[in-house]
């Protein structure tokens, strides 16, 4: 199997296996289980390394903790710069210190051919990238769900109309599938702590409203960020297409909350939906 090596172990979790589960296992294991009367389509989680974020992740994971899923659509964005609007991975399979998360290669292709229909393009293969969005949640949904198959994506172009595409063709691919939505992204980036709050809590409030075209405009309005708007965004179009109907937000918090360096923080929030 052609893997792709993790370049985050060591570096923003823990390399040893034991050591990495115990962590998430200490995130997962002071949250709650799902919102009373939502069994969780779509997640919303943040991507920091696991000493910042991890406690906020382990609030959207909790709610999926030993659910029935075959298949995770696991929708970032990227820090990287990239000519392709739209990339998956080029690997059979991601590699954690937990094990290895093969990638499902079928509904890879089912999307790709969704997406040219639709946009003219598709999903295009990168290899030994540096990307975090993505691997930094599988340590959790291994934790969570145990085995399960991916169906990778970042989109580099956070525009409205390839992002709606995204989530419509998301939907066609994952009908008739046990899958889960996850949307990995952080909040408001490097303001202080009174400003972060202010800007995290419109963005909450936007992805509470279950409207991605909210979502995606918060930024252009200067009333909120989202590093990761155009995943959120595509996870709330394919989970409306596939019977969704809410959002809920489970935890919010900063950096600072971890550090106690309240001067430039990054925000951090959870949600399900269902």
């Amino acid at each position: 199997m052609d893997v792709r090596p993790s370049p985050l172990a060591g570096k923003w979790y823990p390399a040893n296996p034991q050591d990495l589960a115990a962590e998430v296992g200490r995130c997962l294991g002071d949250t709650t289980d799902a919102p009373a009367g939502m069994r969780p389509l779509g997640l919303i989680a943040p991507h920091a390394g696991i000493r910042y974020s991890g406690p906020v992740a382990g609030y959207a994971f909790s709610a999926v903790r030993d659910a029935d899923v075959d298949l995770v659509a696991l929708i970032g964005p990227s820090h990287h710069a990239s000519p392709h609007p739209l990339l998956t991975c080029g690997h059979d399979a991601f590699q954690t210190p937990l094990g290895r998360v093969p990638i499902d290669q079928e509904a890879v292709n089912a999307l790709s051919e969704g997406l040219r229909e639709s946009l003219g393009f598709g999903l295009t293969p990168v290899r030994n990238d540096p990307e975090h969005s993505l691997e930094m949640e599988l340590p959790f949904l291994q934790r969570a769900l145990g085995s399960f198959a991916i169906l990778p994506v970042v989109i580099v172009e956070q525009t409205a109309a390839v992002c709606q595409a995204v989530g419509l063709a998301l939907a066609k691919a994952l009908k008739g599938t046990r899958a889960l939505l996850v949307a990995s992204s952080d909040l408001s980036h490097f303001h202080p702590q009174a400003k972060a709050v202010r800007l995290d809590d419109e963005m909450l409030r936007r992805i509470a409203s279950f409207d991605p075209d909210a979502v995606m405009s918060a930024e252009d309005e200067g009333v909120g960020y989202a590093c990761g708007r155009g995943a959120i965004a595509a996870t709330f179009w394919a989970a409306r297409e596939l019977g969704a109907t809410e959002s809920q937000v489970l935890q919010h918090a900063t950096s600072g909350d971890i550090t106690g360096d309240y001067s430039s923080v990054v925000g951090y929030g959870a949600a399900a939906i269902g």
